[in-house]
């Protein structure tokens, strides 16, 4: 009742059209919803998400829910998320992906889901990791840890979007370090990220993971910018 109430003041409204959410519309209205480019990648185990990685870092298993696009519905939403704390938005994706990977047979024995970490500055800054709420909805639905101490972040690089795929891998290759190896040892993981482009990123974080000994990764994000 006192959401109903809450609602005639301050009514909510789709994080892609802005128009007023209706009764049992949550984040996303359904005709928003029924457009986003969603890629069924976890279901195809030669999909363009993990043939990023050939020849760079082994991962078993690699996804992404949906194709962005500049200007599109899906930058939109990882902008309202990122810039605007609109942190539901990565709950919805994450209820969502868990949902899906949950049915896929290459997914099913992940053992734990690891965030891509931020620098401290940057957490206090944007006071969140976009991808937490993400990644904790996808353990929920696989019923494994979310680990967030194994994984860490050490040097401040800034924004990696304009950088060459190059100049990218050198500025991070060293920006990340494994904490806790123990608790991963011998461990199925499964990275999370909120957007995959060139997979620097993603190369890097699965490289230190692997040093924990005897490490399979698998990757999923929230899209995947082809």
């Amino acid at each position: 009742m006192f959401h109903d109430f809450l609602n005639l003041f301050y009514p909510e409204v789709c994080q892609i059209c802005d128009n007023i959410l209706v009764k049992n519309e949550t984040v996303i209205c359904i005709n928003c919803l029924h457009e986003l480019p969603v890629t069924n990648f976890h279901f195809d185990n030669e999909n363009p998400v993990i043939k990023v990685f050939y020849g760079r870092v082994k991962v078993e298993n690699a996804t992404a829910l949906l194709l962005f696009q500049k200007k599109g519905a899906v930058q939109k939403l990882i902008h309202n998320l990122k810039y605007k704390g609109q942190q539901k938005i990565g709950n919805f994706l994450g209820k969502w992906m868990g949902e899906e990977l949950s049915k896929a047979d290459g997914f099913s024995k992940i053992d734990a889901v690891i965030p891509v970490p931020l620098h401290p500055r940057k957490l206090r800054s944007r006071g969140f990791n976009q991808v937490e709420n993400f990644g904790k909805e996808i353990a929920s639905a696989l019923q494994v840890p979310y680990l967030d101490n194994v994984l860490l972040k050490r040097s401040f690089s800034g924004s990696q979007t304009i950088k060459s795929r190059l100049a990218r891998w050198g500025n991070i290759e060293e920006s990340f370090v494994l904490a806790n190896p123990g608790l991963i040892h011998k461990k199925h993981l499964l990275l999370v990220d909120d957007l995959i482009t060139t997979g620097s990123t993603l190369e890097a974080c699965a490289t230190v993971l692997k040093e924990a000994g005897d490490v399979k990764i698998s990757v999923a994000t929230m899209a995947f910018a082809n």
